[in-house]
């Protein structure tokens, strides 16, 4: 079977439009909004609970949303979710997958989910086994496979149907490294290939590998969204500094949270580390030491971290995006 080829164009295959849901009082997605164009890699970055997956379960039809809008291929997931459906391929955190049958026959079976005849279910089944690198496992049960392999299996059901729009929440949490950059490898390929994609993850280095563009979630809200680049450059004016230290002295500490060229700091008492955002930093770092030196901290190791996600997140909120 011939490979799918996905045009790649400047026009927005999904629009998510001041979209907000709650659960009782407290309101996990606070009127986000973003569009993702037809062959690109989008990432959505955050730490566990930031609304990531509560977004993606609205884009996918899973949760309705109270107000706004969610439109693919300018269809509305909420006034036509059918037509929608069968537009998306779903990745969930969870493995989707059937223990006691074999890879080939999960695969069928989620084909004829998705409308495929069962003669069509077969010879996509080969295209896609090809695709997650499972061929020689096509007859094993699933309940003898990896956890590395049961992932590479989620995302091989979710591409049965040949979807527009590829969404992945969190495929590579708790597998091995192996199996991951084999998930990674994958989904370059896809998105190589022309296939739009979404990818969540609270891993920085997989966003910053994979996408195009990056949302970073807190709290329900977008915070910064952009290239990676584009949203690097807003850290020009300053660095991000690691420290561990033999201890956290608390008055040492306050007196780095109020120094003049500190925006932000946080300290990780488990392994005595602090991480510090600062500016105008000519002669910073030599302040740090002799404050430490002064307040009978020893500096154990020091580091000067080149501007990234994760300092960008730090600078943004104040705390890690590993929290």
């Amino acid at each position: 079977m011939r490979k799918k080829c996905y045009t790649r164009r400047n026009v927005s295959v999904l629009e998510v439009k001041e979209v907000r849901k709650s659960y009782g009082k407290h309101v996990a997605v606070k009127g986000v909004s973003f569009t993702v164009d037809k062959g690109e890699a989008f990432g959505l970055l955050g730490p566990n609970g930031a609304g990531k997956s509560t977004t993606i379960a609205m884009i996918c039809g899973l949760l309705p949303y109270e107000s706004g809008d969610i439109l693919i291929d300018g269809l509305s997931v909420k006034k036509e979710p059918r037509n929608v459906k069968k537009k998306i391929g779903i990745v969930p955190q969870e493995i989707a997958l059937y223990p006691t049958m074999t890879a080939h026959d999960n695969l069928l079976f989620w084909g004829r989910m998705y409308g495929l005849t069962r003669a069509e279910g077969k010879k996509r089944a080969k295209v896609v086994l090809d695709i997650v690198g499972l061929q020689d496992r096509a007859k094993h049960k699933v309940q003898t496979f990896s956890g590395g392999m049961k992932r590479r299996l989620n995302i091989g059901a979710a591409l049965m149907h040949e979807p527009e729009l590829l969404i992945m929440d969190e495929p590579t949490v708790g597998i091995d490294p192996q199996s991951r950059n084999h998930i990674l490898e994958t989904v370059k390929r896809l998105n190589g290939e022309g296939m739009t994609v979404i990818y969540t993850s609270h891993y920085m280095e997989e966003v910053e590998e994979l996408c195009d563009r990056i949302g970073i979630v807190d709290e329900g809200k977008i915070i910064a969204l952009g290239k990676k680049e584009e949203l690097c450059e807003t850290l020009a004016e300053g660095i991000v500094l690691k420290l561990q230290v033999d201890s956290l002295n608390e008055e040492w500490l306050k007196e780095l949270e109020h120094a003049v060229n500190v925006d932000k700091l946080v300290a990780n008492g488990e392994k005595n580390t602090l991480e510090i955002v600062v500016t105008n930093h000519s002669n910073i770092v030599s302040d740090i030491i002799a404050s430490a030196v002064k307040s009978n901290v020893k500096v154990l190791a020091f580091e000067r971290k080149e501007p990234n996600l994760e300092s960008l997140f730090l600078q943004l909120t104040g705390r890690s995006l590993r929290d």
